[in-house]
C-alpha cells in the first residue's frame, strides 16, 4: 500500500502534471482559520499541505515564515495545538498529506517520543 504522499506523486505522474505542495503556518492569521485554510488550499487546487510548526528562532527561514511563525506564536500556538488542528483537518479529509514542517526543538521540548506517536 502507497503511503499518502506517494500516492499523490503517482496520480499526479499518470496525470501527467506536477504536484502542487502549498505551505501554510498554523496558527496564522488565527488559531481558527488554519484548518478552514487548509481545507481552502485543498479545494483550490492543492495535493500536499505543508504546515508550519510554530518555533521562537527559525533562523533557516525567510522574512515572511519568520513573520508568520511570531504571529502564531503571539497567538500561543503550540506542537499540541498543530496536532490538533491536523486531527481536526482530518475529521473530514483522510486523503490529502499533511508534512509538518519545522524544527527539532519544539519536538524535543514535547518529547520525542510522545511527539512520534501522537
Amino acid at each position: 500500500m502507497l503511503n499518502r504522499i506517494n500516492q499523490v506523486f503517482a496520480d499526479c505522474q499518470t496525470a501527467g502534471r506536477a504536484a502542487l505542495v502549498t505551505y501554510v503556518t498554523a496558527g496564522d492569521p488565527t488559531p481558527e482559520m488554519t484548518v478552514p485554510v487548509m481545507h481552502a488550499l485543498v479545494r483550490g487546487g492543492a495535493d500536499i499541505l505543508e504546515l508550519g510548526v510554530p518555533f521562537s528562532d527559525p533562523m533557516a527561514d525567510g522574512p515572511e515564515i519568520c513573520r508568520a511563525m511570531d504571529r502564531a506564536l503571539a497567538h500561543g500556538t503550540s506542537f499540541r495545538d498543530v496536532l490538533t488542528m491536523v486531527r481536526s483537518f482530518r475529521a473530514s479529509d483522510r486523503d490529502t498529506p499533511v508534512v509538518l514542517f519545522g524544527y527539532l526543538n519544539p519536538l524535543v521540548q514535547y518529547g520525542l517520543k510522545a511527539a512520534c506517536l501522537d
